[in-house]
């Protein structure tokens, strides 16, 4: 049950922030993350781990989409706070993201190898979605370029968070890690 909560509520995440942005508005996004988060935190076992594990994806949205807007690959809708950011609804759905890896993506946990092509390819391929489904998105030419940076950076995104739900949940076969800012 609780995969398909999850992979069920990252959706609902993903369409209001994706349609909350083709409206020009970032809030659906975020408050669609924080009902979410706020949901799987109250049932989870290491509610610490799951925040430690939406900051560290929050930070690489921050660098995966920030970088993509800082090299002029691409523009978003809806940029709020700063155009020349990435928007807060698009670090929502990196914060949502992060929860599936204990729950409906927990199977990644130990198959980084396939995390790889499935962030590879699966991210890019989302955001061509909301680019050509719900213009929330727009692609510089060549838009290959645009593309490959999304490639590249989701591929190595999806096994880190991964890698980071493994260690911080104390998943069987792990060494669990501290969390940021507690010592063992």
């Amino acid at each position: 049950m609780k995969f398909w909560v999850s992979l069920i509520g990252y959706q609902l995440v993903w369409f209001a922030a994706v349609i909350g942005a083709s409206r020009g508005l970032a809030w659906p996004g975020v408050l669609g993350m924080l009902v979410f988060a706020t949901s799987q935190l109250a049932v989870s076992r290491r509610p610490r781990a799951e925040l430690a594990l939406m900051a560290s994806a929050i930070a690489m949205g921050f660098l995966l989409d920030g970088g993509l807007i800082r090299t002029g690959f691409a523009s978003y809708a809806a940029p709020w706070p700063s155009a020349a950011l990435a928007p807060a609804w698009i670090l929502a759905l990196w914060a949502s993201f992060s929860l599936t890896f204990t729950q409906s993506l927990a199977y990644l946990q130990q198959r980084l190898w396939l995390a790889v092509p499935l962030g590879g390819i699966g991210g890019p391929l989302a955001y061509l979605g909301a680019a050509r489904g719900w213009h929330v998105l727009s692609f510089a030419q060549p838009q290959w370029h645009g593309l490959l940076w999304l490639g590249a950076g989701w591929a190595l995104a999806t096994p880190a968070l991964a890698w980071l739900a493994r260690r911080w949940s104390g998943s069987p076969g792990a060494a669990a890690l501290p969390l940021p800012g507690h010592a063992r």
